[in-house]
């Protein structure tokens, strides 16, 4: 159900407009909602929202919601408005916090009686805010219906968030640069075979300087390239318990190998070629590299002269590989679980009617850049003309989420990187290393995977 249809209904409902009189938009303190009956249809499939019902029984509350973003760049904020329409009883405040300040101030806050009632959540930030979230009162098996990725969010049968949206890695190109190669969309690869040698076409040189890469990971890709390249191959990135790192292993051996390979025998990169990836993209210097969908945003702001496309991340056959790549999501609010019973049940409600609402994931499409995780959006036409979208779609079922990793599975993933590319260390010692600093820095943690989840886990390497 769509957003436009409540619209429409509202426009219709004469007695919700009389009684919002001169309420603003996002509704206002001292209205008192006496008409439950609003005349709407119920929104959703398996997790619906009956919008003909009192919230709060009417009587007039106010909630706040945090978040790091504004307007525009986060879809819960702009869905508000259409809320407080049908319950003009409510009003919804954004509190906007820094992302610098937010994950130690949320904390502090939730622990309170004052804190807001619903409140923006990333995963990577799990352990902090899971104490103070409240469990949605939504069926697990109907969020799992709605729900792509569901499933991997849920503990004991409950949700205290899951995710909006998904993304994951492709490889971005520049169509200017692939043009004047000779490459059409016909030479788009699918291998890694094909990808190296579409990638030589791509690279040029002034002697031994280069002056434009036909494929660039410098910078931070490779913590990123890393575990897509691992998972194609069925090589986890924990051990069974999913407690432990497995980095040290001849499949992350091969793969670095393949990457240094790409640079020395092939020449289509070069570790002295900057250290900005994404920059070189964006300067016309790199003609493929392999990025998330916030590069979209990043080339817009910085860098909207640059034409570009995107394909799906080749894979080493043609073969269906154990998992495409790794994916992460944008989560759902959370609900303070210490706020009064009162704020809980309209947060709750709040939820229920984003959880239901088709526009609340086409907005996170769109402000977020990324793909649909509620499962009647996943072949729509709309959404699947944009490149990116376009290209995670016949992949969801094959991407895995490996849980709010560590982020030492990168940064000594980097390290190990910068050891082989830049300072001359061998593969083998440079990922022993890494191994070692990893189970260093998880030596304290309660993180425990959640590859386990993946509907394929057991065709692992």
């Amino acid at each position: 159900m769509k957003i436009s249809r409540i619209v429409s209904a509202l426009t219709v409902t004469v007695f919700i407009s009389t009684a919002l009189g001169a309420c603003g938009s996002g509704g206002a303190k001292g209205v008192t909602d006496t008409q439950a009956d609003k005349g709407l249809p119920t929104m959703g499939e398996t997790v619906t929202y009956d919008p003909n019902h009192l919230v709060n029984e009417g009587k007039p509350i106010t909630i706040d919601y945090w978040s790091w973003n504004s307007a525009g760049t986060d879809p819960v904020i702009d869905m508000i408005d259409g809320y407080t329409k049908i319950h003009p009883n409510v009003t919804i405040k954004p509190v906007n916090v820094a992302w610098e300040d937010y994950w130690t101030k949320l904390p502090l806050v939730l622990k309170g009686k004052n804190g807001p009632a619903v409140f923006n959540i990333h995963n990577s930030y799990d352990a902090l805010v899971r104490p103070y979230a409240a469990d949605y009162d939504i069926d697990a098996k109907d969020l799992e219906a709605d729900y792509t990725t569901a499933s991997v969010h849920i503990t004991d049968g409950k949700a205290k968030y899951i995710d909006s949206v998904i993304n994951t890695g492709n490889i971005y190109y520049n169509k200017k640069l692939w043009q004047e190669a000779g490459l059409t969309d016909a030479d788009i690869p699918t291998t890694w075979d094909e990808f190296r040698e579409v990638a030589k076409k791509l690279a040029k040189w002034d002697g031994n300087k280069m002056v434009q890469a036909g494929f660039n990971v410098n910078g931070d890709a490779y913590s990123a390239i890393y575990e897509g390249l691992n998972y194609q191959k069925g090589q986890v990135l924990f051990d069974d318990k999913g407690t432990e790192p497995d980095y040290d292993n001849s499949v992350t051996a091969e793969n670095m190998q393949f990457l240094k390979d790409l640079y020395d025998k092939d020449r289509v990169g070069s570790a002295n070629f900057g250290n900005d990836y994404s920059q070189s993209f964006g300067n016309g210097q790199s003609a493929m590299v392999y990025a998330w969908g916030w590069l979209e945003g990043t080339l817009k702001e910085k860098y909207p002269d640059i034409e570009y496309g995107v394909f799906a991340t080749p894979t080493p056959s043609k073969d269906t590989p154990f998992a495409y790549d790794r994916y992460n999501g944008e989560s759902t609010p959370g609900i303070n679980a210490n706020a009064s019973a009162e704020q809980q049940a309209v947060g709750q409600d709040f939820v229920r009617y984003l959880l239901a609402n088709d526009d609340y994931v086409r907005t996170a499409v769109r402000e977020l850049n990324s793909f649909p995780a509620k499962k009647s959006l996943q072949e729509d036409k709309e959404i699947l003309a944009q490149p990116v979208m376009a290209a995670i779609a016949p992949r969801v079922d094959r991407l895995i989420w490996p849980g709010s990793m560590p982020s030492t599975m990168e940064t000594s993933a980097t390290t190990a990187f910068e050891n082989v590319f830049q300072n001359g260390k061998s593969i083998e010692q440079s990922i022993k290393e890494a191994q070692q600093q990893m189970e260093t820095d998880m030596k304290n943690s309660d993180f425990v995977s959640a590859e386990n989840k993946y509907a394929y886990y057991d065709e692992r390497h």
